[in-house]
């Protein structure tokens, strides 16, 4: 009976032909290809052909006079200044931070099992983070009042009034809400290095500080440059606590790109001269991006 029951099978695996079962793994992703490029490569190539035009609702032909009108617009110069300003702060200190800790307990066996508590700030919604921050800062002047009890300081901060004060309120709500998803990722990858390469260097007599910096962090190389790159493209996109807390103020020395490209859009509107700063603001990170992995995969590799 079994004997059988396992022709019908085998003889439908003979009749198969090698293309056929070559192309039998694509057919299955390719629903997921398909919806990810709907939602990727469309909006992509509709923001390409849409920056060759002006106009809002009657499109009109202008050829490469949006890219032209860029790179001599002073506010887009501003933007992009303050994008690589906060974004550098921003990042460096989310490194800083998250590689602290994640060396100071990866050993430890709770992280394994209470991965999901570091991660708790990155899965509240942006918006939702931001709104409680500027509460904390602007409207209820919780943080001020804290300050004022500790004898910090004598009166209310208004952290809109400088653009110092500003862009700390910026970068600390970025900071509190995403250095977990790089504390996450550096204890994974310290986690899932070669522990005897670490014992030798102990037999050796090596100190945890040559230990880190001369064996660890070499050989993390490729894994943070992964992260950086993405927490750095999520930062060249920020929007959510500009549009929320500052509104680029003041003076515009809060206004990213994302926020000017938001502005440029719907404020002026120019949707064409939008769609060519998106257009040049891709290219830029895919190059960034490229030339980064290449180089950090390459000197991991050697190290």
């Amino acid at each position: 009976m079994s004997a059988t029951a396992t022709l019908p099978s085998t003889a439908m695996k003979r009749r198969r032909s090698p293309l056929a079962r070559k192309l039998f793994p694509y057919l299955l992703v390719m629903p997921a290809v398909i919806y990810l490029l709907l939602i990727t490569l469309y909006p992509g190539v509709y923001a390409m052909y849409r920056s060759l035009y002006s106009g809002k609702f009657k499109l009109e032909w202008a050829g490469f006079a949006n890219y032209r009108d860029i790179f001599s617009d002073t506010e887009f110069l501003n933007a992009l200044w303050n994008t690589l300003f906060l974004g550098s702060i921003t990042l460096a200190i989310e490194f800083v931070l998250a590689m602290v800790l994640a060396a100071l307990v990866y050993r430890d066996p709770w992280v394994k099992g209470l991965r999901i508590i570091f991660l708790l700030p990155m899965l509240l919604m942006p918006s939702a983070v931001t709104f409680i921050w500027k509460l904390m800062f602007n409207d209820g002047r919780i943080i001020s009042d804290l300050m004022k009890r500790i004898g910090l300081i004598d009166f209310n901060v208004d952290w809109m009034f400088t653009p110092a004060l500003a862009r700390l309120v910026v970068i600390w709500t970025d900071v509190w809400q995403w250095t977990p998803f790089l504390f996450i990722i550096f204890v994974a990858g310290l986690q899932g290095q070669d522990k005897e390469v670490e014992e030798a260097a102990r037999l050796d007599g090596a100190s945890w500080t040559k230990l880190f910096f001369n064996i660890t962090l070499p050989m993390m190389r490729p894994i943070i440059a992964i992260a950086l790159i993405l927490r750095g493209i999520d930062i060249l996109n920020m929007f959510t606590p500009i549009q929320l807390i500052t509104h680029g103020a003041p003076g515009g020395a809060t206004e990213t790109l994302g926020y000017y490209i938001n502005r440029v859009a719907w404020d002026g509107p120019n949707f064409g001269y939008a769609s060519a700063i998106s257009v040049v603001v891709l290219a830029f990170t895919v190059v960034a991006a490229q030339l980064l992995v290449r180089r950090y995969f390459r000197s991991g590799t050697e190290a």
